[in-house]
């Protein structure tokens, strides 16, 4: 092969080569994926939740602490409880006082009809059966009066007494139709000597006992505020937990929705993916929870209320805390003036005072002394029966004086003398717990009351701070670990807020419970009897 041959017959194959290669390349770069372009995505703001808006119903009944309060005291099933119970104090302290005062009582027996054949004792000594067919017929008025400085009773009577006789007259026998006896004025006292005095005891006891039984109703009517607040913050908080699992719902859906998107972008890994959709079942469980909680401690509220409607009941956040100075000497000297429990330890003093008087009064030498003097007439017509009358008098002195009874009195006096003793140092415990009890709530009631403004503080940054947290996660510059335990901050410090509130206000009203006095209003607790 020439020379000029083999160079066009390489410059031949080196052509189709060249061909060949470009027309790859050309068929390579037309195949290879065009980058796209990537925009950034514009900053989301805050979306709102997916979760449909709760609309709330139009019967829907809103209440403060103060309503609720109120509602208690004046409303409630336990309300009537303790006004019945002073009730019944009431009347029983009336019938004491009945007591000391004079007693007109008007006796009669009209008729007393007796038809039989009975054995009459006769003259000689004999007892003759006869027949009896009469009818008899009294009538008393009478005028009595304890005396409670010496235990003994005096009164004053009059009485009327007719007789008549059914059964005729034979010539052997003279019946006397009717007959009157009289007792025109007949003063009769009778006096127990070296006894117990029951009237003078009751004097000292019952009206500390009414007394305390007033007192009592007061602290009624602030023990009803303190469960009615303790209700109230119940139903509040479990209200608070339903209005957080619902915005954590809303919250983990709209989280969890704007992830899948994220996902098949590759922008996030399926291990988030999934940790946000537990949280979204488990912030659905926990609302069903809630709602359940909240269902149960709206109904025992109602049923606390005496409400018996079914709307549904809203509660408002008591935040407005009430300023106001205590003074520790001011508050004790309130408590032991208007406590009932003050009232309660001075008639348990004077109640073990009784058990030794009665001890005392019941055994070793007792004496009863009865006096009688009036008038007394009789006759066949009812005038004449109140003519002349003649005198009648009685005098009897009785007693009792034990010889040997084995120490029984002895041993009854010292058992009532050793539980007086008993009961003093109980009372004196007692007094002591209860300046120590008043002084204790008073340090409480201030402390929770300084407590609150930290409550509230750390409740308004923990709302921020989440916000915040929400923000910076939808712009991907934290992570879901950060947004989780920002809102679970924000949870717990919205929790310990009204949960600060809830002890505050116990603390409030059972400051009012242990003095009986409004610090707020200045004044006493001590509201007028409904009676």
């Amino acid at each position: 092969m020439t020379p000029v041959a083999r160079i066009s017959r390489v410059v031949k194959w080196g052509g189709i080569i060249c061909l060949v290669l470009f027309t790859f390349l050309a068929e390579a770069q037309r195949r290879k994926p065009v980058p796209k372009k990537v925009i950034p995505a514009p900053p989301v703001q805050h979306q709102k939740p997916t979760l449909p808006e709760e609309v709330e119903d139009p019967n829907t009944r809103r209440y403060s602490l103060e309503e609720v309060v109120k509602m208690a005291k004046e409303l409630s099933p336990g309300y009537q409880q303790a006004l019945t119970t002073l009730e019944n104090r009431t009347w029983q302290f009336h019938t004491f006082k009945s007591n000391y005062l004079p007693q007109l009582t008007l006796y009669a027996t009209l008729p007393d009809y007796t038809k039989s054949i009975e054995p009459v004792l006769q003259p000689d000594g004999s007892l003759k059966f006869q027949d009896r067919d009469i009818s008899t017929s009294t009538a008393q008025l009478a005028l009595s009066q304890n005396i409670g400085l010496t235990g003994g009773v005096i009164s004053i009577n009059s009485n009327l007494q007719r007789i008549d006789d059914f059964r005729p007259s034979r010539p052997d026998r003279f019946v006397q139709k009717k007959a009157y006896s009289t007792n025109p004025a007949n003063i009769t006292y009778s006096q127990p000597i070296f006894g117990f005095n029951g009237l003078k005891w009751d004097k000292k006891l019952e009206p500390l006992r009414f007394e305390e039984a007033k007192r009592n109703f007061w602290e009624d009517m602030e023990e009803l505020a303190v469960r009615a607040t303790d209700m109230y913050f119940t139903l509040l908080q479990n209200q608070l937990s339903y209005d957080i699992a619902r915005k954590n719902v809303a919250n983990n859906d709209t989280l969890f929705k704007l992830s899948q998107i994220r996902f098949k972008e590759g922008r996030i890994g399926e291990n988030e993916l999934l940790q946000l959709e537990l949280s979204l079942l488990t912030s659905r469980q926990s609302l069903e929870q809630a709602v359940l909680d909240m269902e149960t401690s709206t109904l025992r509220l109602k049923v606390f209320l005496g409400i018996t409607d079914d709307y549904p009941i809203r509660l408002t956040t008591p935040d407005l805390i009430p300023q106001f100075p205590v003074d520790e000497e001011f508050a004790l000297a309130q408590a032991k003036k208007y406590r009932a429990r003050v009232i309660g330890m001075q008639r348990e003093e004077l109640e073990a005072e009784r058990g030794v008087a009665v001890a005392e009064g019941q055994t070793g030498f007792n004496a009863n002394l009865f006096l009688q003097y009036g008038l007394t007439q009789q006759a066949i017509e009812v005038a004449e029966a109140y003519r002349d009358p003649a005198e009648q008098q009685r005098v009897r002195l009785g007693f009792t004086l034990p010889i040997m009874d084995w120490g029984r009195t002895k041993s009854r006096i010292g058992t009532a003398k050793a539980n007086q003793k008993l009961v003093k140092a109980n009372l004196q415990q007692q007094q002591v717990n209860f300046d120590q009890d008043v002084y204790l709530q008073i340090k409480r009631f201030k402390m929770l009351r300084e407590q609150m403004k930290v409550a509230q503080k750390a409740n308004e940054l923990a709302e921020r701070r989440y916000q915040g947290a929400k923000d910076r996660y939808l712009e991907e510059k934290i992570g879901l670990l950060e947004l989780n335990q920002a809102a679970a901050e924000r949870d717990s410090a919205r929790r310990g807020y009204v949960g600060s509130l809830r002890n505050f206000w116990n603390a409030y009203y059972n400051l009012r419970l242990m003095t009986l006095y409004d610090f707020e209003l200045n004044q006493p607790l001590t509201i007028p009897l409904p009676f």
